[in-house]
């Protein structure tokens, strides 16, 4: 009898986490579909009117996206877009188990690249902000400041386990890098789901970007996303199969509010551009 308890105990514990996966599966599937949307908006935008010579056009997006004859801060502003489509495309194809498995040489090629891009960019992002600000003031300067340096701490953490063979830790640590690198698409989707539900401005000034709402998405643009990440990694761990499916639901539910996010990005943000 008790062989037939624990034999009942352990199938239930891996039908669990079989959902808890097929969840998160659901849920990367979606980010990396709304990433690429995202990164298509970018070509097309800022590389295309970089090509037609309508540099100004930064200016519509970005604060201080071009300003004429500053060299270096222009050069900033350009390599920042250019290594976000790479990470944004590039990015979500280091955390897929088949090329890991298959093609382990590209994998930690790739890798050492998207360590080195998502450096560059958060220390070239950490200039635009310290020089030429941003929209929303002080607060959205500490907020993107905080991910910049959590970029660059995570990065240096996978790496190291990388190095120590430590895989289990290297993974986790890839991925709450992937969470905070993701911050700046967070911010949009979380941005437009917002509107898309109230239909309004509610608790921000459009113009001034600045309001209880803002100080609250400046840091849980990546923070939440850290949060349920870790949540993850405990119900992963957890011996039980309740756990398990708990944790697979919520995200089935959270991935699907991401999906409206996205939605409403795409078609309020990005498609108009495209």
């Amino acid at each position: 009898m008790s062989e037939l308890v624990l034999n009942q105990k352990t199938s239930s514990v891996s039908s669990g986490g079989k959902a808890l996966q097929l969840a998160a599966n659901f849920w990367f599937v979606t980010a990396v579909v709304g990433q690429w949307i995202f990164a298509t908006y970018l070509i097309l935008f800022y590389g295309g009117s970089a090509a037609r010579g309508d540099l100004h056009l930064w200016k519509e997006k970005l604060t201080h996206g071009y300003v004429p004859g500053d060299f270096i801060g222009n050069t900033a502003v350009a390599t920042h877009l250019l290594l976000a489509v790479i990470i944004m495309v590039a990015g979500p194809l280091q955390l897929i188990p088949q090329i890991r498995a298959r093609l382990p040489a590209f994998h930690r090629w790739s890798g050492r690249v998207y360590l080195m891009a998502v450096v560059t960019t958060s220390i070239a992002g950490l200039y635009m902000l310290l020089v030429h600000g941003t929209v929303g003031g002080l607060i959205l300067i500490i907020a993107q400041s905080l991910d910049a340096l959590l970029i660059i701490v995570f990065a240096a953490l996978a790496l190291q386990a990388a190095l120590q063979r430590d895989f289990k830790t290297h993974r986790r640590w890839a991925l709450r890098l992937f969470m905070v690198v993701s911050a700046v698409w967070f911010f949009r989707i979380g941005l437009m789901l917002w509107l898309v539900i109230h239909q309004a401005p509610v608790g921000f000034d459009p113009n001034t970007f600045s309001g209880p709402f803002v100080t609250f998405i400046a840091f849980a643009q990546y923070l939440i996303p850290l949060l349920v990440l870790e949540w993850y990694f405990r119900a992963q761990d957890s011996t039980s199969a309740s756990v398990k499916l708990t944790a697979a639901s919520v995200l089935v539910v959270l991935t699907l509010v991401m999906a409206v996010g996205i939605f409403g990005a795409t078609m309020g943000l990005w498609l108009p551009h495209l």
